[in-house]
This record gives C-alpha cells, structure tokens and sequence, in this order.
C-alpha cells in the first residue's frame, strides 16, 4: 500500500506538471489574439511559472523515494497527459503515430519499473 501511494504521489506530480504545457499553450492563444494587451496573457504566463515552482519543489520532495531511474522514466508519462489534454482541452485529434508513441512510452515505463521492481527483490534478498 505504501508503494502504491508513492507511486500515486509520483505521476499527480507529472500530471501537476503537464498544466504547464496547457497554461503555456492558453497564454500563446491569447497572445496571438490580443498581443501585448489581454490581462489573460499575463494570467496565464502567471500560472505557468506557478506551477513550475510548486512541480519543482514537490518534485524534489517526491524524488527522494525513488531511484532516479525510475522517477525519471515515469516522467516520460507527461507525454500521455500532455496528449490527453489536447484532445479533452484543445479539440486536438490524436494519429496513428501519436497513439503508438505513447504506448511506446507506456511500455518504456513498464520495462524500467518490472527491472526496478526485480532489483529491489533481488536487494532484499541479499539483505
């Protein structure tokens, strides 16, 4: 239960961090709608570099139960939130090539944690 909580921690961390990406693309709407003058640019650059800051902070907190390994490899899962939210957000539509890509990156991640899984095994047993 505990791995599991770590783990949810982890990727609502990437998830946090894949609003950066949405704030970023609502500010660029409304720059290439308003320019320099929309108070809605401004808001959302605001609450783009916002959320950086709590990401980076809570991603400093979250990294310390990990392998570096594998937290970074579970960050790759940005790319599978980014692509939600263009479709659920933007009306975007998703390829053939998008869809393989993120199975390509679901499966990378899936690799990465069976080998964390299995030598943190193998670590327990030696112990």
């Amino acid at each position: 239960m505990e791995r599991m909580k770590k783990y949810l921690q982890l990727h609502l961390n990437i998830m946090l961090f894949s609003f950066t990406g949405i704030f970023s693309k609502l500010a660029s709407l409304q720059y290439n709608a308003h320019g320099l003058g929309g108070w809605k640019l401004y808001l959302f650059l605001f609450l783009m570099v916002a959320n950086c800051g709590i990401y980076a902070l809570a991603w400093q907190k979250i990294i310390k139960k990990f392998d570096l390994s594998t937290a970074y490899a579970h960050r790759s899962v940005y790319l599978i939130w980014a692509q939600l939210w263009a479709v659920l957000i933007f009306k975007e539509s998703l390829s053939w090539n998008n869809l393989l890509g993120m199975l390509v990156v679901l499966a990378g991640v899936l690799v990465v944690q069976h080998f964390d899984t299995a030598d943190t095994e193998k670590a327990g047993e030696q112990l």
